[in-house]
């Protein structure tokens, strides 16, 4: 190929000898070990319950983000659910299981609990069978549990209306997949003394760019990369969630993925992306171990009070951080209750000063924890 003819980073002569500058890397990997070593640390507070609580916070954001970043809206109930089943840990009344949203959670779970294990063909094979366990991506049938074959043509990354398409990726061709999947889960695998975290980073670009699968490449690569994180920590739990963080800043992983695509060998700034982003990950969860030692308070303080199941499911959904505003009509519809026996329940919990009438005007009166 004419090096004029060069559009994306695999066609480059060195493809894949990815590097990077150290020195300018050295700062944010610097602040990350520190801030793992804090989230540590933290946990050394934590009892079993709440590692439990904040395991299953986790999980269940990972799986619920890692879908929404490909336009994927998983039901939250269903996923936690799922969740706490693989993790043996008791939150109530489960939900039914939904195998679309059984398959993300095995995925996730297989990566972190079993880091240990080689990656292999085989295994990301399983994942992408179980991402997709009736076969088909919404109404389109799609080949799984094997490498793709662009029977349809060249795997592109496109948007925009049909005769308006805008290509921003375009992968090696299905003949290349096999042998590039190969050399990459050779590296994967291997004894290194490059910085894990830092591998984390190249295999989650690396994967994604050979997009190896009809559909589910996004995320497939960020399990990759969540379980060269849990080599790096040496540990399968989890307390903060790299794919949250990936979806808040959803715009800018797409845009940078695009540049480092289509640049060159060069990838130093991916990585500060990645560390910038997993960083903030990380901060993230000091929050949320916040929420959970509070949430163990709570229930502490009102250890002897009887509260029916509803309150009890209500006051949980609130301590885990209630989305919107809590009105009557909301608890009628969440706890599946008249709202005559709602307002009874609000009552009761005001009362008792467990709630309280929101400061906010409107139109409903909304309440919050007491």
């Amino acid at each position: 190929m004419k090096s004029g003819d060069k559009v994306y980073v695999w066609q480059e002569t060195d493809w894949p000898g990815w590097r990077y500058d150290s020195s300018a890397l050295a700062a944010p990997l610097a602040a990350v070990h520190r801030a793992q070593g804090r989230l540590l640390g933290r946990m050394a507070e934590f009892g079993v319950a709440q590692r439990d609580e904040a395991s299953v916070r986790t999980f269940t954001a990972d799986v619920l983000k890692t879908s929404e970043i490909e336009g994927e809206q998983l039901n939250a109930d269903v996923v936690r659910s799922s969740v706490a089943r693989h993790l043996g840990v008791d939150v109530g009344v489960l939900a039914p299981v939904d195998r679309s949203v059984e398959g993300v959670v095995e995925m996730v779970f297989d990566a972190t609990q079993n880091y240990a294990a080689p990656l292999t063909r085989e295994r990301l094979w399983g994942w992408h069978v179980a991402l997709f366990p009736a076969g088909r991506s919404g109404l389109h049938a799609i080949q799984i549990g094997m490498w793709r074959d662009d029977h349809l043509g060249p795997m592109r990354v496109v948007s925009g209306s049909y005769g308006r398409e805008r290509v921003h990726y375009q992968a090696p061709s299905a003949a290349q997949v096999d042998s590039e999947m190969e050399t990459f889960l050779r590296w994967f695998n291997s004894e290194t003394t490059e910085d894990l975290v830092l591998r984390a980073g190249l295999a989650h670009l690396w994967c994604v760019t050979i997009h190896p699968f009809d559909d589910g490449n996004g995320r497939i690569a960020r399990a990759v990369g969540d379980m060269a994180l849990a080599r790096a920590e040496r540990s399968s739990q989890r307390y903060y969630s790299l794919s949250a963080q990936i979806q808040q800043d959803r715009k800018n992983y797409y845009a940078l993925l695009e540049r480092t695509q289509k640049g060159s060998m060069d990838v130093t700034g991916w990585l500060q992306w990645f560390l910038s982003c997993l960083l903030s990950a990380l901060e993230q969860a000091e929050i949320v171990l916040n929420d959970v030692l509070a949430k163990a308070r709570f229930w502490q303080r009102w250890a002897g009070v009887s509260f029916n199941a509803r309150q009890i499911k209500m006051l949980n959904q609130l301590l885990d951080g209630f989305d919107g505003k809590l009105t009557s009509s909301k608890w009628a519809k969440i706890a599946k209750c008249s709202p005559d026996t709602a307002l009874r329940d609000i009552t009761v919990l005001l009362d008792m000063r467990v709630l309280k009438k929101s400061e906010a005007g409107g139109r409903s009166t909304r309440y919050v924890l007491g």
